[in-house]
Formats: structure tokens, C-alpha cells, sequence
């Protein structure tokens, strides 16, 4: 790539290779859902209900959301490689307590520790932008997010096989030891790409209600919420669908269900080899529309009696290839709306982003019963992305306000 700072692979006095950072983004997809294979058997182990365990995915989620509140400020202040680190080490620190506990409580609460690996996605994007301007940051992001598209869909896979070999605690032994070689990666290999801010701590977390004013900050990170959001809906109402509407059997299930991730591999591709000559906002533009577009044609088919569960998988391909376009660039754009706070900027749309979608998430599981078909999803999806489609259209007006104000 053109114009980026001069990288030296594993060497600290130089900005962090675009490995170590996909690397990081990575690991915090696998440790979310890599042992999903091995809750039964966690339910045993434990001797408790279901429930129980299937928090663990939960509360990872609802820890991950609420770090990223924090983790921007505190990187702002004293810079993002000693915050990437520090929430590495816990990590490990944490995935050691799962494998020790023998309560489910414990477990659960060194669980919810466990998030802190989340550093490394929510800073990798900061350190993106500390490196380059903002529609090059949209085509590293692009890069650095396509191992979060591959990542969730392998993950159960070697989940699957390791449980069945050894148990479920080779999961968990399988996260402690790419915790302690990316840690090793991390110290080798990622400089400091932003100078410590000079303001306290308090003074920082004080410099949210200026991201909170800004319009096309919204704007940005509305536009990655509610295309993630169409996502995450189908995330919550696709198993119901599979299942009780077409009778699916768990394994024909499994493989149609990453039918997202392979449009969402094919969108980060097109933000990372188009975004720097396109733009941001138009590709933000398109992926929102492309998002849509899908679920509306995939609303026409059933509409028409012509739905089934090939369709409607298939239609989802777009909800990803959407989502692999909006989401790198609209997160580049509001990184770039406060360059000072990219580490702040980071953080808080991603809060909103993740916050959101497990919201909307939950709505869908809500709204699909027996008897309703595949409809209350169909509609949700379709709802967030035409606010998607909107919420780009007013970073697009405020950028023609601010320009019709300077030339004035």
C-alpha cells in the first residue's frame, strides 16, 4: 500500500505490521464463540442448567460492549500499545480462571474478564487511524476485518473437533495458548502510533460530549449499528427460522447459516481494494443500499410464494456483503471526525455498535413464534436497513452544510 508509514515486521520502534493487527482483531472473534460446540458438555461438567452456561456468551458480549466505552479514553491518555498489552495479559490471566473453575459462577465471572481481549479489536481500528488519513484507514480496516469474517465462521468447526478429542477444556487451552503468542507478537512487533494525550484521565473521558454534539459522528456510527444490526437480528431470529420454519436439520443448518459471513469476506475485500478511491461515504452509501436491497427482494420472493430456505440464506449473502462495506468505512469515518480521539471515537461507536445489535438481536428471538414464518425478521432487517440508508444521508447533508459554510 501507498503512502503508509515505513513498517518493520517484530520491530517495536516501527508502526505495527497489518498482520499483528488482523492477528489481534481475530482473537477476539474466536474467544466469543469457539467453544459454542462444547456447552452441553460444559452443563455437565458443571452439573448446572443450561442457561447458566449459555451465558457465557452473553456476558462476554455485554463486558465487550461496555469496554469499549473505556478502553478509547485510557488509550487516548497513555497510548495504545501498553492498553493493547495490559488486555492481553488479563486475558490470559482470565482464560486460566475458566480452566480452574469448578463452579459455574466462578467460571462465569472470569468469563466476563475474559472480554478485556476485545483491546485488541477495538485499538487495532485506533492504531489504523493513528497510521494513515481516513480513506486509506477505510481500506486497512477493510483488510484488518476480513479475519473477523473468517474467524466466526471456522471457529465452532475447531471448537467442535477439539471437544470431541479432548474436551471441552481444550478450547479454552487453545485460547490460553494464542493468548500468550500474540502477547509475544504484540511486544515484538507493535510500536506506539499515538502520542499520550496530555490531558488527566477525568479530562479525557470529559471529551465524549464533543463526539456526542457531532452530527457526523452520529451519523457514522448509526450507519455501522443499524447495518451490524441487520446482522445481528439475523443472528437472534435465523436458527428459529431454520428450524421451526423450515424444518432444518442442525447440520444442513450450520452450513447455510455462514451464508453472511461469505458476503461479508467478499465486502471487506471491495472496502480495502476501493475505499481510498471511491470514498468513504459512498461506499458506506452502497453497502447500506446492497444491505437493503437483499432483505427487500428476499421480502418480494416470499411475497410472491416463491420463498424458501435456500432463498432466504441465500438473500442474507447480501445483508453480509453490505455489512462488509458499511462497517470498515463508517467506522473509519467516525475515527476520523475527532482524528485527537480516534482511541475515544473507537470505543463509543463501537459500544453503540455492539450494544445495538445485541438489542436487536434479542427483539428478533422476541418477535418470531410459531405461525409467524420468517416475516417479523424479514421486516426487522428491512427497517434497520433503510435507518442504515438514512443515517449516511445525514453525514452527506452535514458534510454539504459545513462546506457551503466554509466557502461562505
Amino acid at each position: 500500500m501507498a503512502n503508509l508509514p515505513k513498517v518493520v515486521f517484530l520491530d517495536r520502534s516501527t508502526p505495527p505490521h497489518i498482520v499483528t493487527l488482523v492477528l489481534l482483531s481475530g482473537l477476539s472473534a474466536l474467544a466469543m464463540n469457539i467453544f459454542l460446540p462444547s456447552l452441553p458438555a460444559m452443563v455437565d461438567y458443571f452439573d448446572t442448567e443450561y442457561r447458566l452456561v449459555q451465558l457465557s456468551v452473553a456476558v462476554y458480549l455485554g463486558v465487550n460492549a461496555g469496554l469499549q466505552i473505556f478502553l478509547g479514553p485510557v488509550s487516548d491518555k497513555f497510548g495504545r500499545r501498553v492498553v493493547i498489552l495490559a488486555g492481553l495479559v488479563i486475558f490470559v490471566l482470565a482464560t486460566i480462571g475458566c480452566l480452574l473453575a469448578r463452579d459455574i459462577y466462578v467460571f462465569l465471572a472470569f468469563r466476563m474478564v475474559q472480554a478485556t481481549v476485545v483491546t485488541g479489536m477495538v485499538l487495532g481500528r485506533a492504531v489504523v487511524r493513528d497510521m494513515v488519513q481516513q480513506d486509506r484507514a477505510a481500506s486497512m480496516i477493510g483488510y484488518v476485518t476480513m479475519g473477523m469474517a473468517l474467524v466466526p465462521m471456522i471457529a465452532p468447526a475447531i471448537g467442535g473437533v477439539l471437544d470431541q478429542a479432548f474436551g471441552w477444556k481444550a478450547n479454552f487451552w487453545l485460547m490460553l495458548a494464542l493468548g500468550i503468542a500474540l502477547f509475544w507478537l504484540t511486544w515484538r512487533d507493535l510500536g506506539e502510533t499515538a502520542a499520550p494525550s496530555g490531558l488527566s484521565l477525568r479530562q479525557q473521558f470529559g471529551e465524549y460530549p464533543e463526539l456526542l454534539r457531532s452530527p457526523r459522528f452520529w451519523g457514522y456510527a448509526l450507519a455501522a449499528a443499524f447495518s451490524s444490526g441487520a446482522f445481528f437480528s439475523y443472528l437472534g431470529g435465523a436458527p428459529f427460522v431454520g428450524t421451526e420454519v423450515f424444518g432444518l436439520d442442525p447440520a444442513t443448518l450450520g452450513v447455510l447459516f455462514g451464508a453472511p459471513a461469505v458476503g461479508y469476506l467478499v465486502g471487506n475485500w471491495a472496502s480495502g481494494r476501493f475505499s481510498a478511491s471511491v470514498g468513504v461515504n459512498r461506499m458506506v452509501l452502497m453497502g447500506a443500499l446492497i444491505n437493503a436491497a437483499g432483505v427487500g427482494t428476499s421480502m418480494l420472493v416470499f411475497a410472491a410464494g416463491q420463498g424458501s430456505a435456500l432463498s432466504f440464506f441465500g438473500f442474507m449473502c447480501f445483508v453480509g456483503l453490505g455489512n462488509g462495506m458499511t462497517i470498515p468505512n463508517a467506522t473509519a469515518g467516525a475515527l476520523s471526525v475527532r482524528p485527537r480521539l480516534a482511541g475515544t471515537a473507537s470505543g463509543l461507536a463501537g459500544a453503540i455498535m455492539i450494544g445495538g445489535g445485541a438489542a436487536l438481536s434479542a427483539l428478533a428471538g422476541a418477535l418470531l413464534q410459531p405461525g409467524t414464518g420468517p416475516w417479523p425478521l424479514l421486516w426487522l432487517q428491512f427497517l434497520t436497513g433503510l435507518c442504515g440508508i438514512a443515517a449516511i444521508a445525514l453525514v452527506v447533508l452535514r458534510e454539504r452544510q459545513l462546506e457551503r459554510t466554509a466557502e461562505g
